[in-house]
């Protein structure tokens, strides 16, 4: 196979991992915290088709952020620096506008981590780094 058709394939599937995962996490697990959450400030839930698209973009991008890493770091080091820069600062920005719901952080936290831990080794199992 192509290199190019390699690293196409391995973030296509390291995105479709990232954006199955957030859905159970965030739509099937938890979505009740967040919509109890936003009940509580007076807001709605923003669920509408053109948010889920917006979160899939996001999961390509940041599977393609991670192929990258994954050429410069070892897979520990990609790793926390691709958790930090995919989710450490959304919750910081989520939390700075006042609509993160803190409790949401316990079970999120390591899920999000194993979701770029696993994401790492889809990308290094079909485009494989060579030294």
């Amino acid at each position: 196979m192509k290199k190019t058709m390699r690293i196409v394939l391995a973030i296509l599937a390291a995105g479709m991992w990232i954006g199955a995962s957030e859905f159970i996490r965030n739509e099937l697990l938890f979505k009740y915290i967040w919509i109890d959450h936003y009940s509580g400030l007076g807001l709605l839930f923003p669920s509408a088709m053109i948010n889920n698209a917006v979160w899939g973009i996001w999961s390509f991008v940041f599977a393609g952020t991670l192929y990258v890493l994954s050429r410069k770091f070892s897979l520990i080091a990609a790793a926390v620096l691709g958790w930090v820069m995919g989710f450490v600062l959304m919750w910081l920005t989520v939390a700075n506008l006042g609509v993160l719901p803190l409790m949401i952080l316990l079970p999120a936290v390591p899920l999000s981590a194993l979701e770029v831990f696993l994401a790492l080794l889809i990308l290094r199992r079909i485009d494989p780094v060579t030294i």
